[in-house]
């Protein structure tokens, strides 16, 4: 498992992020190792991401934004960011 990022972790918006990715995820029925596979990352990684203790790149969330059909500001937005 991918150690967290300790200056962010379970930061508010990082926990937002994870949230609204999570939300997407399901609403789309697709499961978090499928979307670690579309996202090309580890699912660990993307556990991580979701729980708000991982604080990912902007390529990464570039990836996850496409994997599940929206945009980053999309995103973003579903965050409340």
């Amino acid at each position: 498992m991918p150690a967290p990022s300790p200056k962010f972790a379970r930061d508010p918006a990082l926990v937002a992020l994870g949230n609204a990715i999570r939300l997407l995820r399901k609403a789309r029925g697709i499961s978090q190792e499928e979307l670690a596979h579309r996202s090309h990352v580890d699912r660990s990684y993307m556990s991580a991401v979701e729980r708000g203790v991982q604080n990912p790149g902007i390529m990464i969330v570039v990836a996850i934004a496409k994997a599940v059909g929206v945009s980053v500001a999309q995103l973003a937005t579903e965050a409340g960011l």
